[in-house]
């Protein structure tokens, strides 16, 4: 939808992907992609994204390693990072959020949560979106 600020999804899971354009879908300009791999180039083609909601484990490029190519480039760090997860164990929290992540959500989650966290870094940011 034109006028609304984009949020791209990085998961593997079709389901979660789908799941999470719908429920923002009055809220964002949802582009799902299945993988780290995918991330870059769209990156650096398009037009950046307001806040990426991103996945920590995928095949070819996990979700560390797309924080730290986003966070190395400067161009990029407007971009907000919203990690969600399995992984549950706090080494893995605190290396995404030493890496760049402004937020760490453990799955299952609830949607709810996941807007309520997003609209507390907004306001932050000085960026509300309702």
């Amino acid at each position: 939808m034109a006028g609304l600020p984009t949020m791209l999804i990085v998961d593997d899971e079709p389901a979660l992907r789908m799941l999470l354009k719908e429920f923002f879908k009055k809220k964002f300009n949802s582009v799902a992609l299945e993988d780290g791999l995918a991330c870059i180039p769209y990156l650096e083609k398009n037009t950046l994204p307001l806040l990426m909601i991103l996945d920590l484990e995928m095949p070819g490029m996990g979700g560390l390693d797309v924080i730290k190519k986003v966070r190395g480039k400067s161009d990029w760090n407007s971009i907000i990072i919203v990690v969600l997860s399995s992984k549950e164990s706090s080494k893995d929290r605190i290396a995404c959020l030493r890496a760049g992540a402004d937020d760490y959500i453990v799955k299952p989650f609830n949607p709810e949560e996941l807007d309520a966290r997003i609209q507390a870094i907004l306001r932050r940011a000085n960026s509300p979106v309702s």
